[in-house]
């Protein structure tokens, strides 16, 4: 057990806002802990969409490194960013309690919302909420937005020809920058684990694993697994529209999962009820229930052999 336990986190606010949350955590229980930022490749190409990189684990690989050169003790993620396969060497030891799990939108005209067929130009980079976005409103437009959440705000504001700009309501509230007037999406199913924090170790670190496990919130942690564990038997990733949501209460666990083609056009669902001590194959169970419907298998083969190029990332 090390005398002063190293947090590897990305060094944007957020990230930093997550880092300093477990580190609170870990100091309340009498540990001494330093902030070790790193460089991820998610945060230095800003220009191209995430599914246009062909990269897994874009904002998580850097941080691995640091695990497994022993450069830090524990690392931090937003859970949603985390590959549902590990590094080999690394585990996933404990989560935080979930925050917001729902998208909200920032809308400069909010009539566009009240017309099905309205024409509007939507600002997001990620494919599940454009897919999930064009379903419901087949004639918008939609356009690329990265960076941070400070920088997207930014970009969003600066272009008067954006109409809207998505964005994880968790995010927000944790940099105090939900507007008043922002709209809660809740017709949105969420990527799998957004909103919780993750913490991830080297999996032969037992006494960090037994420290990490002293914060866990073991509700978001079943809901997180379930929800990736989802995703994973779905192949899915941050170039894949999957969503998935997991509501652990006390009388059971009610679960949501979805695929959407990239256009909104099609798409599957799946709505199971689980028992609070059967969860740990849900996820893929669930998964294997929505490709047995007529047409989903077919959809999901499409979505894997997707090949993007520039002329792709704006539709």
């Amino acid at each position: 057990m090390p005398a002063t336990i190293r947090i590897a986190t990305r060094g944007s606010a957020l990230a930093l806002w997550q880092a300093n949350e477990v580190k609170s955590r870990l100091e309340q229980r009498g540990y001494t802990c330093e902030i070790v930022t790193v460089q991820s490749s998610g945060d230095v190409n800003l220009t191209q969409p995430i599914y246009a990189l062909g990269i897994a684990g874009v904002f998580t690989k850097e941080l691995d490194a640091a695990l497994l050169n022993n450069d830090a003790d524990i690392a931090v993620h937003s859970l949603k960013d985390v590959p549902t396969q590990l590094a080999q060497g690394l585990a996933l030891a404990a989560v935080l309690e979930r925050g917001a799990h729902q998208d909200v939108a920032i809308i400069k005209r909010k009539e566009i919302l009240n017309y099905p067929q309205s024409i509007a130009t939507i600002a997001t980079s990620s494919l599940r909420r454009r897919a999930q976005w064009l379903a419901k409103f087949p004639k918008h437009v939609t356009v690329p937005i990265r960076g941070n959440v400070q920088t997207r705000m930014r970009k969003f504001n600066e272009e008067e020809k954006t109409d809207a700009v998505i964005f994880a309501k968790a995010g927000l509230e944790r940099m105090n920058m939900l507007p008043d007037d922002a709209v809660a999406l809740d017709w949105m199913l969420p990527a799998p684990a957004q909103g919780i924090v993750g913490i991830v170790c080297r999996e032969n670190a037992s006494a960090m694993q037994q420290v990490c496990e002293a914060i866990n919130h073991q509700p978001s942690f079943i809901a997180g697994s379930i929800e990736r564990d989802f995703m994973k038997t779905l192949m899915g990733g941050c170039s894949v529209p999957v969503s998935a949501l997991a509501l652990v209460n006390e009388n059971g666990i009610e679960f949501r999962g979805a695929i959407h083609a990239f256009d909104g056009s099609r798409f599957f669902e799946v709505k199971e009820t689980i028992g609070t001590t059967d969860w740990k194959n849900a996820g893929r169970d669930a998964a294997l229930k929505l490709l047995k419907q007529p047409g989903a298998a077919e959809l999901m083969e499409e979505i894997r052999n997707k090949k993007w190029s520039d002329a792709d990332t704006e539709h």
